[in-house]
């Protein structure tokens, strides 16, 4: 078994659908990942630094991820890259970012925040301010 810290751009259109399918529990049945993507999942972080979701995941395709990217991951995240670490290493280097389901467009995805610090804007009512 192998371990990888992953890293991939949410698509943010798709936030809430990912949340809701996490808290239903949907994807704990599929086998051989599901209740590892599951966990990961459910405790990833999010870099503000990049803009990208972050977190330790283990697996046993080559490629790495080949079966939770064509089942879950690809319709949910973009860019996604892996980089190979030992067990809990990947979680001990991003322990110190936030949730991802504690950032504002997670908790509400028709208003997101750019930059952190810059305006936010309501994508439903196509206004920033």
């Amino acid at each position: 078994m192998a371990f990888y810290l992953v890293r991939a751009r949410l698509r943010i259109e798709r936030v809430a659908e990912l949340r809701a399918r996490l808290e239903k529990g949907e994807f704990r049945p599929m086998q051989p990942f599901g209740p590892a993507l599951t966990a990961a999942l459910e405790n990833a972080r999010w870099d503000p630094e990049t803009g990208e979701a972050v977190w330790e995941e283990e697996d046993y395709c080559s490629p790495p991820l080949a079966m939770e990217r064509a089942a879950v991951l690809d319709h949910y995240f973009e860019d996604l890259r892996v980089e190979r670490v030992r067990s809990g290493e990947g979680w001990q280097r991003i322990a110190e970012l936030p949730s991802l389901w504690d950032q504002p467009f997670a908790q509400d995805p028709e208003v997101i925040l750019w930059e952190g610090e810059g305006p936010a804007c309501d994508l439903a009512a196509g206004q920033c301010g």
